[in-house]
């Protein structure tokens, strides 16, 4: 097999198995035996499980050097970031459409969300939680992930108006104070010490 035949055959094993099992639940060496290569071959071209999503999902980002440029100027506007990257990663086609064969794959949308929750929250909310020390961390990034899965879902699977017509900078400026008071550490969440 050519260099690409492997990696199509890679990438094709990949997006199976995220949307057969989750994000989760598939492995690199379940991949790699359900493309016929050597565990070794598939990390030849993605070094870790986040890497091997992005690309199978044809997302526009390398979460190894996305969370590094959403830190880099700080905690101040990290939600209007946060809340861009979404729209930029749900802004290709490609991915959009790969994320929506999630929904149509799975056994009910519930695994969908579930598969794109966990691929946010390991490759870059858990990562930016730590970076940045906030308290209560943990449910701050499950908040986070809601908003962010929810506004996905809502407008792009479900097409809710007018939220699934709306400008981008309409919704990015909706969104982004919610996502930044999650992120701010002066603030305490209710119910919380």
């Amino acid at each position: 097999m050519a260099r690409d035949e492997v990696r199509d055959a890679v990438l094709d094993a990949a997006r199976a198995a995220f949307h057969a099992r989750g994000y989760v639940n598939t492995s690199m060496k379940g991949v790699a035996a359900a493309a016929g290569v050597a565990p070794a071959v598939v990390r030849r071209y993605y070094d870790s499980k986040d890497r091997l999503f992005a690309a199978a999902m044809r997302l526009p980002f390398d979460p190894a050097t996305a969370v590094p440029q959403l830190l880099a100027p700080g905690l101040a506007g990290m939600g209007e970031r946060l809340v861009r990257a979404t729209f930029e990663i749900l802004g290709d086609e490609g991915s959009r459409a790969d994320l929506a064969a999630l929904f149509q794959a799975g056994a009910s949308a519930g695994r969908a969300a579930q598969t794109i929750r966990d691929f946010l929250e390991a490759s870059l909310l858990d990562r930016i939680a730590a970076a940045v020390g906030i308290p209560d961390a943990r449910m701050r990034v499950a908040m986070i992930s809601a908003h962010l899965v929810g506004l996905a879902v809502v407008r792009y699977a479900v097409r809710l108006e007018p939220l699934a017509s709306a400008p981008e900078d309409v919704v990015i400026k909706l969104y982004a104070p919610l996502i930044q008071d999650l992120l701010d550490p002066s603030k305490s969440l209710p119910g919380r010490h």
